[in-house]
């Protein structure tokens, strides 16, 4: 596991990483990030806002709700300040070793779990002493220079997985599921995802699949590469939203999935053989 390291510190955010347990401070009201955790995790909100925005519907977490976040679970998170009050989080990532460990230490090795799970989406739990007991006694690490031992960062995430436990004895056979992840249908995957700037080895992985799996799988169902195809899904919906849209080259490219205006134009004008400002011409 990791320890204690300082991810980034800016004027505007500063987030520290303790043994895989984050302290995120954000300070403004545009702290949008695109969050895709490989982990199941917990995120406790001390003060201010969270909004998880899942394409179809947006999660608010606030001041003392903790909320379960799914492994593999694409969304968008927003951390802003409510209320007056900056954004202040702990969030808690569980990895597969750590599971694994607790798995026996626990003793689920021995049980039969049920095979009854509840629905693996965000979560806001619900108000229990444990949860309460847990992060009050985290609170005292808020303050950047006090940093915690490994071994109570260790006992901490030990904490939270009982915790969790307590509250719906039903996450057990979701978090210690250990079997690889079923394989999806990919270009269902990719249509519904095509605009969120996912590299290909990103979208093999939320497919459930290694990189050298998901292309041989990918052949199969189109004569083009992965990448041919997200470039000219991406260069379709731009020319729509310009066409129809009357939007501008500035407006589009991001929206679509591109990174910068520069590899935008360039793409676009050699699939349609003008360059897109002059769409609305055509």
């Amino acid at each position: 596991m990791a320890i204690d390291n300082k991810e980034e510190i800016n004027p505007i955010k500063l987030i520290f990483n303790y043994n895989n347990i984050f302290y995120s401070f954000f300070y403004d009201d545009f702290s949008g990030c695109i969050h895709r955790s490989r982990e199941y995790a917990l995120n406790y909100v001390y003060s201010g806002e969270m909004i998880l925005d899942n394409g179809n519907e947006q999660i608010k977490v606030r001041k003392g709700q903790c909320v379960f976040i799914p492994r593999d679970h694409h969304i968008t998170m927003y951390k802003k300040t409510y209320n007056g009050e900056r954004y202040c989080g702990i969030f808690l990532m569980f990895t597969r070793n750590f599971l694994r460990e607790m798995y026996i230490k626990l003793g689920y090795n021995k049980k039969t779990i049920s095979p009854e799970k509840p629905s693996n989406s965000v979560v806001i739990l619900p108000d229990t002493v444990e949860l309460e007991s847990l992060f009050t006694s985290m609170k005292p690490y808020l303050n950047p220079e006090v940093k915690p031992k490994d071994e109570f960062m260790e006992l901490k995430l030990q904490e939270g997985l009982m915790t969790l436990l307590s509250i719906d004895i039903r996450f057990a056979p979701i978090m210690f599921d250990f079997n690889e992840p079923w394989k999806i249908d990919i270009l269902d995957f990719m249509e519904n995802n095509y605009t969120s700037n996912l590299g290909i080895e990103e979208i093999a992985h939320y497919t459930g699949r290694s990189l050298a799996t998901f292309k041989r799988d990918f052949k199969k169902i189109s004569n083009l590469t992965p990448e041919k195809w997200l470039i000219i899904k991406r260069l379709e919906k731009a020319y729509e939203l310009m066409q129809q849209g009357n939007k501008k080259v500035v407006e589009v490219y991001a929206e679509v999935g591109f990174r910068n205006p520069s590899h935008f134009s360039t793409a676009f004008k050699k699939h349609f053989g003008i360059p897109p400002t002059a769409v609305k011409e055509v």
